[in-house]
């Protein structure tokens, strides 16, 4: 047990948090996504579960205790729904209304196709697996810095 610390954060995702550098990756998976198999690649190998969480739970938990990148191009990525882009569906403007409130003023909140977002999840630092049931409730959190 520690002060500060949400009593839900499994152990895992503390030491994952811990470990990890500035501009280092963070995925959180819907329950769809194949975390296991894209896990095998991260420096943590094998996805630190979170059942009972949706994304926006799991990334509010997460920004608790992790900062959001400003200096990269982006400081977050959301999975783009197929063949619409630009249309974000109930987790994506849940989770991005979060974000805005808790990452720097600067830091970029951008979007990438399903398949450019599998091809970059495999160089994720390690996988968050919620039980997100949004189609493409998938993300991509960039590590910032403490001052």
């Amino acid at each position: 047990m520690l002060y500060g610390v949400n009593p839900n954060c499994p152990p895992d995702l503390l030491y994952c948090l811990a470990c990890m550098g500035h501009g280092d990756e963070l995925m959180i998976a819907d329950r769809n996504y194949p975390a296991h198999a894209h896990a095998a690649e991260a420096a943590v190998p094998r996805p630190i579960a979170l059942p009972s969480f949706d994304a926006l739970a799991a990334i509010k938990m997460i920004t608790e205790l992790m900062p959001i990148d400003n200096f990269h191009a982006y400081g977050a990525l959301r999975m783009e729904v197929d063949d619409a882009p630009n249309e974000m569906n109930a987790s994506h403007r849940a989770v991005f209304e979060h974000l805005a409130e808790v990452a720097p003023v600067d830091a970029v909140l951008g979007h990438i196709g399903r398949h450019a977002f599998y091809q970059h999840a495999k160089g994720v630092f390690g996988i968050v697996h919620t039980t997100e049931d949004q189609p493409f409730g998938c993300y991509i959190l960039r590590k910032g810095v403490i001052f």
